[in-house]
């Protein structure tokens, strides 16, 4: 199924933000491991999901030095995160994304 850039911009932004909430990739590396996306481009992703009003914070782990952590979603803004749960399979077929 082909795909304009801004649908797939969008979906990668709620399936990102999806592996965030639930867990499956709360930290760039592990998104990378996730989607097989570069650091940046999940670095950038991350950034992008407060223009969808989703707050993503990073969560300093206690103690740990150099950025160690995980992001975590505060606030879905007007996205519904059930109909992103619903439509996982058909969000993974249109990135080219692995089922994790």
């Amino acid at each position: 199924m082909q795909v304009s850039k801004t649908k797939s911009s969008f979906y990668r932004r709620l399936y990102v933000a999806w592996l965030i909430d639930s867990g499956t990739a709360a930290s760039v590396p592990a998104l990378m491991t996730a989607t097989g996306m570069p650091r940046r481009t999940a670095q950038d992703t991350i950034a992008a999901l407060a223009d969808l009003d989703i707050v993503c914070e990073f969560e300093q782990q206690a103690g740990a030095r150099n950025h160690a952590g995980q992001y975590c979603i505060r606030d879905w803004g007007a996205i519904d995160r059930q109909w992103i749960v619903e439509h996982l399979p058909a969000l993974r077929e249109v990135l080219g994304y692995p089922s994790t």
